[in-house]
């Protein structure tokens, strides 16, 4: 069993060293393991921000780019009191695996300011933009990095980015700076539910490829879903309209569930006009997290990192668990849910249609084009399945070679465990860091 650990740059870690072992190709150089995960810039910021009170608070930002040898560095920007220089490396990783993964030519990076949203008014987070576009100065760029929403960050916030680097760099087009910006200043359709869509076309492409018996499809599910936020929310509706039956959503303040199902707008119109899921009529009140544990075929979680660990794994009733949010799910948890034969679409797969439809705008925006909504989700449905069947072909070939595998590894490390059988997260990050391996050999090392 994998020790446990909650600390998400380390889990970022475990699952590279994971996928090093099934990597044939990676004594290639001396030290390149090293370089694919060692973070290329880290950047850290004091922001002192003026508050409506007329007092001066400082908070503290941060920008991480991890790897830009497929291309610049792309990732959000999130508004969270838990932001920290490790969960931001972890989430810039990530972001690198992701583009990877689904074959788009940027990598990883991710920025955020240790605040509050929930007790800062709108006034207040756009001053806390602006500065820390600011102080970051020259280390975006559209060709450079390139950020986007993230947690407790909307189009509202990427508008202020855009006006903040705009300002600084007259006479030309910074559209594509940033992406997720409102329609109006060039943002592209389809971009709010993204995520989620996403989530739904890597799913769907899955249990349609018969890789959980029994679960042809998405129509006739049991869905539960862990977190109201953006990807939460959006994947209620489309796994809804899709024909699946949504038992259970949660958010901070608790879970509501309905056997029978859940009336899909009346929750969303409720949270609206309350600010929780929770008092729904006709439900069942539970904590937040009971949620993770309700029999169900497909079990989302689109909250925060680090849910489901060893301490529920052996609890989660779930057929197949798609990962909506980042880093949900431990490597000790990985390794409970394999043994019981529950696989875990992972994150760097299942919630890349954020970056993906991103992309899409980043494209039009340099090309001064305006995408319909039929060419996005058009481009987003080949994509996601074009990565699933990658995944999934990834993991066919390891389990093909496992026997090989074991014998090089147990020669270059005899105190080391046996290889265990590579799981769906081994499989895609083996497979996103061997493609971005390859450009780092093709490219070489600079000068």
């Amino acid at each position: 069993m994998t020790e446990e650990t909650l600390n998400i740059h380390t889990i970022a870690r475990a699952q590279f060293d994971n996928a090093l072992r099934y990597i044939e190709d990676i004594d290639k150089w001396d030290g390149l393991a090293e370089w694919l995960i060692a973070p290329q810039q880290i950047v850290s910021v004091t922001l002192p921000v003026v508050m409506d009170s007329g007092a001066v608070r400082t908070f503290r930002g941060y920008r991480v780019l991890h790897n830009t040898v497929r291309g610049p560095g792309k990732g959000g920007i999130r508004f969270h009191p838990s932001v920290d220089e490790d969960e931001v490396m972890a989430l810039a990783t990530w972001m690198t695996w992701k583009c990877a993964v689904v074959g788009i030519p940027f990598g990883g990076a991710k920025g955020g300011v240790a605040c509050d949203p929930a007790h800062l008014s709108t006034d207040e987070k756009r001053r806390i933009t602006r500065r820390f576009v600011s102080a970051l100065g020259d280390n975006i760029g559209p060709h450079t990095d390139i950020p986007a929403p993230d947690l407790y960050t909307d189009s509202q916030t990427m508008a202020w980015v855009f006006d903040t680097y705009s300002m600084m760099h007259p006479g030309t087009n910074t559209l594509p700076v940033v992406t997720g910006k409102p329609l109006d200043i060039g943002g592209i359709v389809g971009r709010a539910t993204a995520t989620a869509r996403g989530v739904y076309f890597s799913t769907e492409h899955f249990l349609a490829l018969g890789e959980v018996p029994g679960l042809g499809g998405v129509s006739g599910t049991r869905v539960a879903i862990q977190g109201y936020g953006n990807a939460g929310r959006h994947a209620a509706t489309i796994f809804d309209a899709e024909g699946a039956t949504v038992i259970a959503v949660s958010d901070t303040k608790g879970t509501v569930f309905a056997p029978e199902g859940l009336d899909v707008a009346a929750v969303a119109r409720h949270k609206d006009e309350t600010g929780s899921v929770v008092g729904m009529a006709n439900t069942t009140t539970m904590s937040p997290t009971d949620v993770l544990e309700l029999e169900c075929d497909i079990l989302i979680p689109a909250a925060i990192e680090t849910q489901i660990t060893s301490r529920n794994a052996g609890a989660v009733k779930a057929r197949v668990v798609s990962e909506a949010a980042n880093g949900p799910t431990t490597p000790a948890a990985d390794e409970i849910l394999a043994d019981r034969g529950i696989p875990v679409l992972p994150d760097i797969l299942a919630n890349a249609g954020g970056v993906a439809v991103s992309y899409f705008e980043w494209v039009q925006n340099l090309q001064n084009e305006e995408w319909d909504e039929d060419r996005v989700d058009e481009s987003l449905r080949k994509r996601m399945y074009r990565a699933t069947e990658a995944v999934i072909t990834k993991r066919a070939e390891l389990l093909k070679g496992l026997d090989a595998s074991r014998q090089r590894w147990a020669a270059g490390h005899p105190d080391d465990p046996p290889l265990r059988e590579p799981d769906y997260r081994m499989a895609a990050t083996a497979f996103a860091v061997s493609r971005v391996m390859a450009t780092e050999v093709e490219r070489g090392v600079w000068p």
